[in-house]
């Protein structure tokens, strides 16, 4: 919504303007490497106060309308921060009971962002500035570091520093956890099942962008639907996506699946509605039906798969692990949508749910090799899952 907007008052073009996104992913893959060591060091609420804090600068320096190298600079910044924010909550979460549905919560309101942001961009782009947005987000971000201030624990009584200082004042090793914070990234990439969860979530991402960017395309060339039609189906999509996160708890609890049920129950309906919005008669009230089942049965995927970490590695280890799972989550965001906007310029829009329904395939495919490392006997339920320890590198 933004980048027409920048590309015009800078005077770029969109593979100039592109390269904010490089550095933003850049920073985001960063700190996502780097979560375990600050984790430990800083906690939870020195963390969302430390880089909110970071965020809330970048963002209004940026409403000044900065040069355009320090634009991009600034995207690494936010990039930064913004990784680091998502994952500490991620791991905090993960430690708590109940923490498929907590995480669930907590990232449908990604999908709340991503309904409403637009249309706030939107409507103040009709009378003022692309800065004017920036500063905006600036405004509502004071809001909630102050919520994080009150809300999280003191470092004191935050679980993730508490767990992190042995009783006797000794370090552990790397391999059961504990160990110097330098030792956590190389102790994670050489572990498996952590790459298969990060090569299930880059095919997730890419798959969930993938219809998000180009869905429009697709229902206006490829069904001929209408463009008003078409813009409400994209936002049906992302509206299944947000709900399906949203009843995660009340289904799962009522039908008593555990965190391995539901990722083999959300991966079979995303590809069931892919084939049934490819295959299905071209009619826009199945069109509109498959889109929004799509977005439902994607949501959960996400935010499971989060809670499932601790069960992939060793307990120090799962700050990190949550990084490379999220950095493999954004690189495949990054590179499947640009690979599938390539197919559909080359050979038609057509080719976007075979697309589609491949990747589907893909993350059924590795998230079976994930579960295999995990022992369903003591998956634990949805609706109350156990609290998992986590203990992290000490400064």
């Amino acid at each position: 919504m933004l980048l027409p907007a920048q590309m015009a008052d800078y005077g770029v073009d969109e593979a100039t303007i592109g390269a904010t996104f490089f550095t933003s992913a850049a920073g985001y893959v960063i700190a996502s490497s780097l979560t375990g060591p600050i984790v430990g060091r800083l906690g939870t609420r020195r963390m969302l106060l430390g880089f909110g804090a970071l965020l809330l600068c970048a963002w209004l320096f940026t409403s000044t309308r900065p040069p355009f190298l320090v634009f991009v600079v600034l995207s690494l910044l936010m990039g930064f921060a913004t990784g680091l924010l998502e994952c500490v909550l991620n791991v905090y979460l993960t430690a708590r009971p109940g923490s498929t549905a907590l995480l669930n919560r907590l990232h449908a309101f990604f999908g709340v962002g991503a309904l409403i942001g637009p249309l706030l961009a939107a409507w103040l782009l009709t009378f003022t500035g692309w800065p004017t947005v920036m500063l905006v987000l600036a405004v509502v971000t004071a809001p909630t570091l102050l919520a994080a201030a009150v809300t999280f624990p003191a470092p004191a009584a935050d679980p993730l520093l508490t767990a992190s200082a042995p009783p006797d004042g000794s370090t552990g090793s790397a391999a059961g956890g504990g160990g110097r914070p330098a030792a956590g990234l190389p102790a994670v990439l050489r572990q498996p099942a952590v790459l298969l969860g990060a090569g299930m979530l880059a095919v997730y991402v890419g798959l969930e962008i993938a219809v998000g960017n180009w869905g429009y395309t697709y229902l206006v060339e490829e069904r001929s639907v209408s463009g008003l039609l078409a813009g409400y189906t994209t936002s049906g999509y992302w509206l299944g996506l947000t709900a399906g996160r949203f009843l995660t708890t009340p289904v799962t609890a009522r039908l008593r699946l555990t965190q391995t049920g539901l990722m083999y129950a959300c991966m079979a309906g995303t590809t069931v509605a892919g084939v049934l919005a490819w295959a299905a008669p071209g009619t826009a009230g199945l069109a509109s039906a498959a889109f929004l089942l799509l977005g439902f049965f994607l949501g959960p995927i996400f935010p499971t798969a989060m809670a499932v970490t601790p069960r992939l590695t060793s307990a120090g280890l799962v700050p990190t692990a949550i990084g490379v799972l999220t950095a493999g989550g954004l690189v495949g965001g990054a590179l499947l949508p640009w690979l599938a906007g390539t197919l559909l310029q080359v050979a038609g829009a057509w080719t976007l749910f075979p697309f589609a329904i491949l990747l589907a395939l893909a993350q059924l495919a590795l998230w079976w090799r994930v579960a295999r490392r995990i022992a369903d006997t003591s998956a634990p339920s949805i609706a109350a899952s156990p609290e998992v320890q986590i203990t992290l590198p000490g400064p």
